[in-house]
């Protein structure tokens, strides 16, 4: 009998001593593509960002495959960032030409997943790369709300956490849709065509509303918190039509990885996509 009550008392003190150096872990979810929604988290998106040109006769590959990414899946966040001689030529594309190809020359088409993610070549039949990255249990999630008027874009970031962040940064940009120009075409989609003579140019990248690689969040990102951050600028000159302006925001940590992402049209205001 003291022996037993012995025993006690000692698991007792190393329970009562141990206390103070428990470690909570966060009941972090299976963020894979199948796992179903649980309450609280929020809709996983996968960003593509395709580097193209409309002289790029070879860069219709990736525009057919994401065509194929956006037909099997709603939860595609797409910009196209083009480059050289091209019309909607972005000019700050050196920094991002940097992070993702440090040591090599950009030889388009150049595509990458969650901004850093190589998408294997032949894109059209590698489509599952990138529905493999969406999700329905994120640690954070986005909204977005905006006004164009009197030739002043406004735009409000807000952000949601249900997990707890740190080093994030936070890429915003402003794309334009529906810019109809040649594109040129050495593959045997879009039926084959070449050049394609009215093709429509969408999600093209006309400016970043950030520091292109991010502004760092210094607020609190810890779970339950929630952030906005707000932007205000005029409608930038390369943009041909205000009506079809539209928005991208997601974020980065550390490794430059996007962790959730979402796209918005213009004077949209959005509610978080948080599973109930």
């Amino acid at each position: 009998m003291k022996k037993s009550i012995y025993l006690s008392l000692f698991f007792l003190s190393v329970l009562l001593t141990s206390c103070g150096d428990t470690t909570v872990v966060e009941n972090i979810p299976d963020g894979s593509v199948d796992t179903p929604p649980i309450s609280g988290y929020f809709k996983k998106r996968v960003l593509i960002e395709d580097y193209t040109g409309t002289w790029c006769g070879n860069c219709t590959r990736v525009a057919h495959a994401i065509d194929e990414v956006k037909a099997q899946s709603d939860k595609v966040v797409t910009v196209a960032i083009h480059n050289g001689n091209d019309p909607y030529h972005f000019e700050g594309i050196a920094p991002l030409k940097n992070l993702i190809l440090p040591d090599s020359p950009l030889a388009l088409p150049v595509s990458r997943l969650n901004r850093m993610i190589v998408w294997t070549f032949p894109e059209p039949t590698n489509t599952q790369e990138a529905i493999d990255l969406t999700g329905n249990n994120s640690g954070m999630g986005i909204a977005m709300n905006s006004t164009i008027e009197n030739g002043m874009v406004n735009l409000d970031v807000n952000i949601k956490f249900a997990l707890n962040y740190s080093n994030l940064k936070l890429v915003v940009y402003l794309l334009e849709d529906h810019l109809v120009y040649m594109q040129r075409n050495y593959t045997t989609y879009y039926d084959n065509v070449n050049p394609i003579p009215a093709y429509e140019h969408n999600h093209v990248l006309r400016a970043a509303m950030t520091d292109i690689l991010g502004d760092p969040i210094t607020e609190n990102t810890t779970a339950g918190s929630s952030i906005t951050k707000s932007f205000s600028i005029p409608v930038p000159a390369n943009v041909a039509n205000p009506a079809n302006i539209n928005f991208v925001a997601f974020l980065v940590g550390e490794d430059n990885v996007a962790i959730n992402s979402r796209a918005a049209e213009a004077n949209e205001a959005q509610d978080f996509e948080e599973n109930p």
